[in-house]
């Protein structure tokens, strides 16, 4: 059991047989009552996002996650579909489960999964992954006093803001969790 003082941001925890990972946690104390604890947490099978409450010094069930490399080779409407580089077994997981995962994933990228009694339900993101622009309007010279910056396209199809100094066939570095840019590559 774990108590609810030690659910911290990608904690994963069991409730009513679901597994949740902790998004945003908050204690909250206020007069004489006891201490409330307020998370954000992900459903990891549906991918919803709720609130709940928990009154300090109750517990939950910690849930046994077990991480696996996998390389990630293509996907469809409905699932992604990865490789286990030891045993060359496809492993598919839902797309429902974050819809933000696949617009930093190209073919052949190494992330890990995380699967929960067997089964997979998070694709785990590196901090930074590198992705080739492949269409960038021309940056316009003018008033840059404001950090001028220009949409551009990546391999995987995602669109993004970035400096004006970049050009289509580069490579540039973006931050997976706020889906921004880094530098260049």
């Amino acid at each position: 059991m774990l108590s609810v003082t030690e659910l911290r941001k990608g904690t994963v925890f069991v409730d009513q047989g679901r597994p949740y990972a902790v998004l945003e946690y908050s204690h909250v104390k206020v007069g004489r009552g006891n201490a409330t604890i307020k998370i954000k947490a992900r459903d990891l099978r549906s991918g919803a996002v709720l609130e709940k409450s928990f009154v300090s010094g109750a517990t939950v069930e910690e849930g046994e996650v077990e991480r696996k490399k996998v390389q990630y080779l293509y996907s469809d409407d409905q699932n992604l579909y990865f490789m286990d580089p030891q045993s060359f077994e496809q492993i598919s997981i839902s797309r429902n489960v974050d819809r933000e995962v696949p617009k930093f994933l190209r073919e052949g990228s190494e992330v890990n999964l995380r699967f929960f009694l067997e089964e997979p339900i998070t694709v785990e993101l590196p901090l930074r992954v590198d992705l080739k622009v492949v269409d960038a309007p021309p940056g316009e010279k003018g008033d840059t006093k404001q950090g001028g910056t220009k949409e551009v396209t990546l391999e995987t199809g995602y669109k993004l803001h970035v400096p004006l100094f970049v050009k289509a066939g580069e490579a540039i570095s973006v931050n997976t969790e706020t889906g921004g840019y880094v530098s260049r590559a």
